[in-house]
Formats: C-alpha cells, sequence, structure tokens
C-alpha cells in the first residue's frame, strides 16, 4: 500500500458531524469503517462496506475522492485529508475473499437486467440479496459495462472485476447472457413473454459524440469509448492528438503513452481542463502536453487543422478569424463524451426517451412503461461510478416494492 492504512486511521477525529460522510453520493459511513478497523473488527467493517455499496473495491480505485469524501474532510483545512480510499481499498480487498455465502432463498420471481455496467450490477446484486432470480444480459462477452471496457487497467485491474464476478454474481446464482443485446433477436417484450416480473434496463453511453467536421470519418481518426475498449488493436502512430481534456481523454493519453505514443497532446478550446486534478496531474507527470484555446476546424490526413478561440466577459468562447494553423499528428482520438444507443427505445412501444436518447425516468428509477426501470449513465449521462452506484440502490427497492405489490412476496 503506498500508505499505511492505520497511521491513515489514526489521523481520523471521528467528528461528531463527519463532512467526509457528506461528500460521499453513496454516504459511507466512514468514521465508523474507520473505527473498527482500529478495533481489528476488519470483516465488521468490510461487511458494512459491501452491504452499503457492492462495488466498494472498484470505487476504492477510482472515485474522484479529492472531490468527493476525502475533499470533504476538515483537515484538508490543516494539510491532507484522511485518505480514506487507500482505508477503504484495503478493507475491502481483504475482506472479498471471505465473501463465500451462496445464493439467498428464492422467492420465484424473475427479474431481467439488461446491462452490467455499474447500475445494473448494483441492481442484480441487490435483487439477488432478496431472492430474486435474476438474470443479466450483457452485449459484449464479459460483465462490466464501462468498467471493464472504458477503465484502463491500470487504473482498474481486470482480477477486481473477474473477482466481483465471482463473489457477487456467480456465488449469488445470478445468471448471465453475454453476447446479446436486448433490440435484436430478443427483445423487451420477449422478457414479460417469458415470465420476468420486471425488466431493469442500464445499458450505459456508448454512442460517441461527433464533431460534424469534415474529415471525422478518415482512417486516422478514432473516438475515445472505442479506443478504451480494446487499445491493443489500434496503432496509433507517435504523434497523437486528442481532442478533448476530461477523464476519458486523460485515460485515453495515458493509455496511448503506455502503448508506444510518444507525443500525446489534449486539445481543448477552453482555458483549463475539465478531468479532475488527479487524472491531470498524472498525465502530465506521465508526458502528456496541453493546449487551451484551441478549436478543430477540419481533420486531415496527416493532422488537425486549429483555431484560436478566446473567453468573452460572458464566458462563450468567440473564434478568433485568421488563426488557423496545422497540428500535424498521426493519429487523432475524439473524447468528447458519449451518448445513448436507441436500439431498445426504437424496439419497445411506450418506453420514452429525450431529445438527447436518454431514458425519461423519476427519480426512482420507474420508466414510461410499467414494469420497466432504468438509472445510472443512460438516464443521467455520462456521470461517475458512485453516482450511478448510489441512485441504482434506490431503484433495486423500488423494483423490490413493485414486485411486492404487484405479485406478492413469493411467485
Amino acid at each position: 500500500m503506498a500508505l499505511h492504512v492505520l497511521d491513515e486511521a489514526n489521523r481520523c477525529l471521528q467528528c461528531k458531524k463527519p463532512q467526509c460522510v457528506q461528500g460521499c453520493p453513496i454516504q459511507t459511513p466512514i468514521p465508523e469503517i474507520v473505527a473498527l478497523l482500529k478495533e481489528n473488527r476488519l470483516d465488521e467493517a468490510g461487511k458494512i462496506l459491501f452491504e452499503n455499496n457492492p462495488l466498494t473495491t472498484v470505487c476504492s480505485l477510482i472515485c474522484n475522492h479529492e472531490k468527493q469524501c476525502e475533499g470533504h474532510c476538515v483537515l484538508n483545512k490543516k494539510g491532507a485529508p484522511v485518505h480514506f480510499s487507500a482505508i477503504e481499498n484495503y478493507i475491502s480487498s481483504a475482506y472479498a475473499p471471505k465473501m463465500v455465502k451462496g445464493p439467498a432463498k428464492s422467492n420465484g420471481h424473475k427479474v431481467a437486467i439488461v446491462g452490467s455496467g455499474p447500475a445494473g450490477l448494483t441492481i442484480a446484486i441487490i435483487l439477488a440479496r432478496y431472492g430474486y432470480q435474476v438474470t443479466i444480459f450483457e452485449g459484449k462477452d464479459k460483465i462490466g459495462g464501462i468498467l471493464r471496457h472504458g477503465i484502463p487497467e491500470f487504473r482498474l485491474p481486470k482480477t477486481v472485476l473477474d473477482d466481483l464476478q465471482y463473489r457477487h454474481i456467480e456465488l449469488k446464482g445470478i445468471k448471465i447472457r453475454p453476447n446479446i443485446r436486448i433490440g435484436d433477436a430478443i427483445g423487451i417484450d420477449d422478457l414479460f413473454r417469458d415470465g420476468y416480473k420486471a425488466i431493469f434496463i442500464g445499458t450505459g453511453v456508448w454512442r460517441p459524440k461527433v464533431l460534424h467536421i469534415k474529415g471525422e470519418s478518415f482512417g486516422n481518426v478514432h473516438f475515445a469509448i472505442n479506443y478504451l475498449s480494446n487499445p491493443n488493436v489500434y496503432k496509433l502512430g507517435e504523434r497523437v492528438t486528442i481532442i478533448g481534456a476530461g477523464n476519458a481523454a486523460m485515460d485515453v493519453a495515458r493509455t496511448a503513452i503506455r502503448n508506444g505514443s510518444r507525443q500525446v497532446t489534449c486539445f481543448t478550446p477552453e482555458s483549463k481542463v475539465a478531468a479532475s486534478d488527479y487524472e491531470f496531474n498524472y498525465a502530465k507527470l506521465e508526458g502528456v502536453q496541453f493546449k487551451y484555446h484551441l478549436k478543430p476546424i477540419e481533420i486531415l490526413d496527416d493532422g488537425v487543422i486549429f483555431r484560436q478561440v478566446k473567453e468573452l466577459e460572458d464566458g462563450t468562447l468567440q473564434e478568433i478569424e485568421g488563426s488557423d494553423k496545422v497540428v500535424p499528428s498521426d493519429s487523432v482520438i475524439i473524447a468528447i463524451s458519449q451518448g445513448p444507443r436507441n436500439v431498445i427505445v426504437s424496439t419497445t412501444t411506450g418506453l420514452q426517451a429525450n431529445a438527447s436518447g436518454l431514458l425519461m425516468a423519476d427519480e426512482k428509477g420507474n420508466t414510461s412503461r410499467k414494469g420497466i426501470f432504468a438509472s445510472g449513465d443512460v438516464v443521467n449521462g455520462a456521470r461517475t461510478v458512485v453516482e450511478a452506484v448510489a441512485h441504482s440502490k434506490i431503484v433495486a427497492e423500488t423494483i423490490h416494492q413493485y414486485i411486492l405489490e404487484e405479485y406478492g412476496p413469493n411467485a
């Protein structure tokens, strides 16, 4: 461990009104966890972590701690916060191998989970605890969604996801149907026909947003979400231009360097990056360059034409005519976020989406069609993993109450 967890635990002030908990989207009871660790009650602490957040091992590695729990720690005012991320990772990793309990007693009700990203996994795990017969339908060959196919190995090792699948999915009796996209061979109505009492949609956002500029279809141009899914199949060359400066752009840049590119630059029309300070600083440390106030105008076979922009007093950006210049590059990667695919909406009656294609659902996850629920990025757009988990905990309880009221406690 980079930090000695007991040293960090001993720094915790056990605040009566812990701001760290308020800063955590999923309200992890941090002082209680720290106290249990100091009392050598690691298993109790681990159990609480997993019951509160089924993806605690994941979140301990990839959460934006500097803006959430650690960012709210009162010790920030005097120096460094308590690094709860290290404590959480140690406890959850140490406790996970002890989670060998099998499936809960079945209540006979079937529930379908469409998509196995953070939202889908959370829903599946919670409902399995209640005894539901859960089946996950996943469009790719392995579960994890954005966790597996959108976050680099150096940030989230695949072994963490494999262990999660074994501990929380296979041991709990949850079935997985990989390589199947609902809306193609099998539709939502087929699931209801086959006796699923409720259907949860957590398909994420996998359609890259585009620039709508000339050259975007060239062979040297790629989208961030596609590149991160399997970077080893891409031959980017020495010079890589990344359009965008969010966390996904940082992942792309750092991955490109690890795969042999030597001149990697992120371009943004803004005056600063949109990525977290943590990811930005690591990218700089690893050699990523940053260029500001530049807007892409056209992509060429061997580079990109950028135009300078300036920020006006009202915050809007104004292009500076006559400032165009060509930046040479071997490859261009567009990293300006993603939107949802519309396969399910286009093949399902009564399911409404907004103008951006995001599913319309209330705060409890109810969609416009009875018996269908949704949460995560497909509802809220690209957000953090812990936000998806927090919202999905609420939606899981909504599904549970819906089935109890409609069908009773047992089938």
